[in-house]
């Protein structure tokens, strides 16, 4: 559960970053998984123009390792204690930005797209972000605009030219006046970091040009009360099944790891 200084945290500045939440045990199980998502051919996993894989959706719905992370207490609680209520999930996606080809995401709000594209009611839903490589300043890390949440869901164009991914995103004036309010974070850390920020909060990344990979596995967890009423995507990307999340006990991924490494062994 999170401290009274870490919910303060969180409504004050909209983000709070939890460095090795999860083990290398663990992140090793999840890395191995997505590379071999990463390899399918299904239409959850999109790629760069280049033809890099740039994220795979609801893979915790046909991967038993990322079912367990999407029910893990350690995301689920803190979640359902910023929301006083259970969650259910509302989108899971796995981010690669592959070494020297991983593209960019622009400037935007998660709600915006939310409200627009599946008719969120309001921004009572929560992204979280779990390191599954280490994140350098170098390697495409996620950029938060610190207090920006504050602003409400702001004016957005719908971007379906820049890369292989639509999105709803802000105007370069309007992100200069954010930042020149709220200055801008750039979060780090190893494998198994974790990242928890406001469906509000201003963010985006730059492409990855360097030699190292940076995956990210994104869950949307949603109030309960708080469900999409006008679903225009796929069932894959905005999920309608608001069943709350039972969350696991909190070994059953480790469990996973072993049984894999010692299948493997044998």
């Amino acid at each position: 559960m999170l401290t009274e200084d870490q919910v303060r945290q969180f409504h004050e500045e909209g983000y709070l970053f939890l460095p090795e939440t999860f083990t290398p045990e663990e992140i090793a199980a999840l890395r191995e998984e997505a590379e071999l998502i990463y390899r399918e051919t299904r239409p959850e996993v999109w790629r760069e123009k280049s033809g890099a894989p740039r994220t795979a959706f609801a893979a915790h719905l046909y991967n038993e390792a990322f079912g367990l992370l999407a029910r893990h207490p350690r995301m689920i609680r803190p979640i359902e204690q910023l929301f006083g209520e259970q969650v259910y999930m509302h989108q899971f996606k796995i981010n690669a930005k592959a070494s020297f080809t991983g593209d960019v995401w622009q400037w935007h709000q998660d709600y915006g797209t939310w409200a627009r594209d599946d008719g969120m009611p309001e921004p009572r839903a929560m992204n979280i972000a779990v390191f599954l490589d280490e994140v350098m300043p170098i390697n495409g890390p996620l950029m938060l605009v610190p207090r920006s949440h504050t602003q409400g869901v702001l004016a957005a164009g719908h971007d379906t030219s820049t890369t292989s991914y639509p999105l709803w995103t802000l105007d370069e004036e309007t992100v200069t006046r954010l930042v020149a309010e709220g200055g801008i974070v750039a979060p780090t850390g190893k494998p198994g970091g974790l990242l928890m920020f406001h469906g509000n909060l201003v963010h985006g990344s730059a492409g990855n040009i360097t030699p190292y990979p940076r995956k990210i596995v994104y869950l949307t967890l949603n109030a309960v009360s708080n469900a999409i009423r006008k679903p225009t995507r796929p069932e894959w990307i905005a999920h309608t099944d608001f069943t709350p999340i039972e969350p696991t006990d909190d070994q059953a991924l480790t469990r996973y790891a072993r049984r894999v490494r010692q299948q493997a062994a044998e």
